[in-house]
């Protein structure tokens, strides 16, 4: 492989998008368990936390390693992107804290102090996905802050939030049985519909941020060659909702399609977007290969990623796979 200016930003590029990809399914189910804490019981809840517990510290890697990606390969846009999103990032921190807190003390503190420290789980994972929904909408439409791109954002973020309450309850419904796994099928039916006006509504506003976008969707042959994606959404969309009237099942035989479903929509979704918007990196401003640090620095970070992205993936996978099947009752003896 040439390690050169071409193709070190483009490799640093997918392994960012490989990143935040990730980040969003596998953060984005535990954020999604946090947005359902309100509508479970005090026992539910303890099951459900129990069911995200070996992963969520682990999930959140994902995101900032992609923030360091962005820092290191690409200085001038991570400048421009944290800086014209720095109120929501702040808000998305604040979040991450008080999950963070919440996860902890919940399990310390006296019982009568416990509903608390759930209604601040809930809190901060109900910031965080509105945050990472707003700073969604805020991207796409250029990072320009108009009425009309504050109101798309708006609209991004509750639909992303819906969306990560949707993948929670897919989640839910495959780490759970019983009256549990029953609730979280009647919370992912309704669920599914926020996905997709989620991925209706970005659809809908991507091709009319420029020219450009629209030409790489609906010139020819483009819109022939890009004709699976929107068709294998449709597909999964109708596959989801098929698995979810049909459970719970006997034997519990199909209880991983609705999360299966889910991350494929998630991740045709992304696809979508990252061909939409290559090359460039700050949509319309900046191209991802005149913001890429010089490829001596590049060269040096490719290898030290080579040591430390296999590593990160080793201990995910090896914690899905000690902690795999139902969770059980959760218990701090």
């Amino acid at each position: 492989m040439i390690l050169d200016a071409t193709t070190l930003p483009l490799i640093f590029v997918t392994l960012m998008g490989l990143s935040i990809l990730l980040y969003v399914i596998l953060d984005g189910f535990d954020l999604g368990v946090g947005l359902l804490m309100p509508f479970a019981t005090p026992d539910e809840r303890d099951r459900m936390i129990a069911s995200i517990g070996p992963f969520w510290d682990a999930n959140e890697t994902w995101l900032v390693l992609a923030i360091g990606l962005l820092l290191v390969a690409f200085p001038a846009a991570h400048g421009t992107i944290l800086t014209a999103l720095y109120l929501p990032v702040t808000v998305m921190l604040i979040g991450l804290i008080l999950r963070g807190v919440a996860f902890e003390f919940r399990a310390k503190a006296p019982r009568t102090q416990k509903p608390w420290w759930d209604r601040a789980f809930f809190a901060g994972s109900l910031m965080t996905a509105l945050s990472q929904g707003f700073m969604l909408g805020i991207y796409i439409l250029g990072l320009r802050w108009t009425w009309a791109s504050v109101t798309f954002a708006l609209l991004t973020a509750g639909a992303l939030t819906v969306a990560y309450s949707f993948i929670g309850a897919a989640w839910t419904i495959l780490k759970t049985d019983g009256a549990l796994q029953t609730k979280a099928v009647r919370w992912a039916r309704g669920g599914i519909w926020g996905v997709v006006l989620g991925m209706g509504s970005v659809s809908l506003a991507t091709p009319l941020t420029s020219d450009r976008i629209m030409d790489k969707w609906f010139g020819f042959p483009e819109i022939v060659l890009l004709a699976p994606l929107p068709l294998c959404s449709l597909a999964l969309i109708v596959m989801l909702w098929v698995s979810l009237r049909n459970l719970p099942s006997a034997n519990d035989r199909f209880a991983w399609l609705p999360f299966v479903g889910a991350i494929g929509l998630m991740a045709l979704g992304f696809a979508g977007m990252a061909y939409s918007f290559y090359p460039y990196i700050v949509p319309e401003q900046m191209v991802l290969y005149d913001a890429a640090a010089a490829p001596e620095s590049l060269r040096i970070i490719f290898y030290g990623a080579l040591v430390v992205i296999p590593v990160i993936l080793a201990y995910t996978v090896l914690a899905y796979v000690i902690f795999r099947g139902k969770a059980t009752q959760l218990s701090y003896d």
